[in-house]
Parts: C-alpha cells; structure tokens; sequence
C-alpha cells in the first residue's frame, strides 16, 4: 500500500492531501530514510513522523485497504514521540 493512504487508512493523518504533502516535504521517514507518497508500506516497517515541534515513531502492525475508525488504532504502534493529530 502507498505510504500516503496508509496514513489516512490508519488515521494518522486525516487526510490524504496532508499525508502527501508531509511525505513530499521530507518530513517522513521509512526505516531511516526519506519516503516519498507512493512508496510501499509493509507490516514491520517503523515510520518517523516529524510536524513542526511534533515528531512520532511508528512501527506498522497491519496494512488494509479499509479499516472501521474504531479499529484504526490496531494498525499501527506508537513507538514514541507525541501523536500526531
């Protein structure tokens, strides 16, 4: 799955839009390196998340095509940092 829907998906970012333009920015990061939208996400990959002052570790613990908003949380693993909102 592109890293830009799985971040809308999940929830962690509400929005696609957002979600690619913080990808485009290089504000993203995959395993220790700079993501762009349309790279693949796997489960295990750990993401690092940085908005302004904010920044978030992920781990990836399931990729879906759709998800119910309840069961968004189930996808992902804050690793560390503040989550992102």
């Amino acid at each position: 799955m592109r890293l830009d829907k799985y971040l809308k998906v999940s929830r962690i970012i509400k929005r696609r839009t957002v979600a690619k333009e913080a990808s485009e920015g290089g504000r993203v990061t995959l395993n220790g390196k700079v993501a762009k939208p349309s790279t693949e996400v796997k489960e295990g990959d750990v993401m690092e998340i940085r908005f302004g002052e904010k920044m978030a570790r992920y781990r990836i613990l399931a990729v879906a095509e759709t998800v119910r908003k309840a069961d968004a949380g189930a996808m992902y693993e804050l690793l560390g940092g503040e989550e992102i909102e």
